[in-house]
């Protein structure tokens, strides 16, 4: 067990804040003291809920096809709707923090998320399910970066901090990986659409826990939110997602997919130039002059596009290949889920010992040696060894492997641009997971060649893991090169 690093929590007050410029005589209420583990765990569980649905409707995927009529295009999109929207509005959510309090955004998310859960859980027809699951990515995009920035708040920074993100890691890790086996039992047992209506009674007791037990903090009332900025690189990353999905069907030639491609990057591009030119940036380039801050984000970025198809890709080879139902499915991935937590768990022990980029690099390996092993599945494959033990492998890496680069990717920031740079962490691992996708899905259709047999699903589905492999395998590449060797009193060096 993690262990907190004191007993009480009152909110810190930077000194732009009003809070620590009022007088004593202001009438302003006393800071109440909350217990670090009530802290913890409601921004933990706030954490789990919006991973957990990046991964929760993976296994009940043929479920919603069947009954609303899905095509294969559109089943992509249930997962990458809500991606995209939390991966592009994320910035924008840990910027909110910062300017009105990190615990009126914790709510005001986590009540977005929620009644988008209940609309989505109710959707007749696909475009309703495709518009909930995207108001569901904006609701998570604003609670998000608040989770974390309320318990780095709790917690100074050192070996403290960096177990409390572990169990945060491992928390967000957790959801992501039992999302398989709550899908899978809640869709045997209900419907799929109670995949995403489980969220409203959660969302609400945690809601009510927000109420009660987190203090509100802020850094700074004078600065503006950077609407514009927020809605380009959503813009750009949907419509390069939609160019990359383009070329499954029509190649890479065809006007349908350079027309998107280019839009896309153009996008992206005008969000640059947005950002280097606006007063109030919603994603200040000068963050990224710090070495950890910049290259634990490409790290994120990398291995977020590696591993973040991994559920779905094995959701569907035990579901269209191995026959299994949705609930042995989600059943089958059990063991990854928890050693997807131990991992989470174990890297902020080691990162004294070996250091936060060291023990990064070696999770990146470990998980790039499971990818490699899952993608030698076979279309009769055993469970231990098609399954069970590569999946225990990918997954230990990725556990162990986030929780550095978390820390290293935060540790370096200012107060003002605590909730910016949460955000950011978030956005460049659901970023290049969204994207990521994108590229998989086309890669695996590719080598399937148009056939739905279990042959070309396996040998589809192996080439995504392959690709996977190679990708991570850059994300090293990225941090040999770039990250510092070791961080001396909060300064980067070589």
């Amino acid at each position: 067990m993690v262990q907190t690093p004191s007993t009480t929590y009152s909110a810190p007050s930077s000194p732009s804040s009003p809070a620590s410029s009022a007088p004593p005589s202001s009438g302003a209420a006393p800071k109440r003291s909350v217990p670090v583990w009530a802290v913890l765990l409601t921004a933990c569980a706030g954490q789990f809920l919006v991973v957990l649905d990046v991964s929760v409707v993976n296994t009940a995927l043929p479920s919603m096809r069947s009954d609303l009529g899905m095509s294969a295009v559109g089943l992509q999109w249930v997962v990458n709707a809500y991606s995209i929207a939390f991966a592009g509005f994320m910035l924008l959510g840990g910027r909110a923090g910062d300017l009105f309090g990190r615990k009126r955004m914790f709510l005001v998310g986590l009540g977005l998320f929620t009644a988008a859960s209940l609309g989505g859980g109710l959707a007749q027809a696909e475009w309703q399910l495709l518009v909930a699951r995207a108001v569901q990515g904006l609701g998570a995009a604003v609670l998000a970066p608040s989770t974390l920035t309320i318990l780095t708040s709790a917690v100074p920074e050192g070996p403290a901090r960096a177990r409390a993100i572990g169990v945060w890691s491992a928390v967000g890790a957790g959801g992501g990986a039992a999302g398989g086996l709550v899908g899978g039992v809640l869709t045997d047992l209900l419907s799929w659409r109670w995949v995403l209506l489980i969220n409203v009674p959660v969302g609400a007791l945690v809601i009510v826990a927000g109420l009660a037990w987190l203090t509100e903090s802020k850094a700074d009332r004078t600065r503006r939110l950077d609407v514009p900025g927020a809605v380009l690189v959503t813009a750009g990353l949907a419509t390069l997602a939609y160019g990359i999905v383009q070329t499954e069907e029509k190649g890479w030639t065809a006007a349908a997919t350079l027309v998107p491609l280019a839009a896309g990057l153009a996008l992206l591009a005008a969000f640059l130039v947005v950002e280097s030119r606006t007063k109030a940036p919603l994603m200040p380039l000068k963050l990224f002059k710090v070495r950890t801050v910049s290259a634990a984000n490409a790290a994120m970025f990398v291995c977020g596009g590696g591993m973040f198809a991994m559920w779905m890709f094995m959701t569907l080879y035990t579901q269209n290949v191995l026959g299994y139902s949705p609930m042995k499915a989600g059943l089958a991935l059990m063991p990854s889920s928890l050693t997807v937590v131990l991992g989470s768990m174990l890297a902020p022990r080691l990162m004294p010992v070996l250091g936060p980029k060291n023990v990064s690099v070696l999770g990146i390996l470990v998980a790039s040696a499971g990818f490699g092993w899952q993608s030698t599945m076979t279309v009769d494959g055993a469970y231990v060894t098609s399954i069970l033990l590569p999946g225990i492998v990918m997954m230990f890496g990725a556990g162990l492997a986030t929780t550095p680069l978390a820390s290293l990717a935060t540790s370096g920031a200012q107060p003002g641009d605590a909730g910016l740079v949460s955000g950011l962490v978030n956005t460049s691992r659901t970023m290049g997971g969204a994207l990521g996708l994108a590229v998989l899905s086309t890669v695996a259709a590719a080598q399937m060649h148009g056939s739905t047999s279990p042959q070309a699903l396996t040998d589809g589905y192996a080439m995504a893991f392959r690709t996977s492999g190679f990708i991570l395998l850059a994300g090293v590449v990225v941090l040999l090169l770039w990250m510092p060797g070791r961080r001396v009193r909060g300064q980067d060096t070589d």
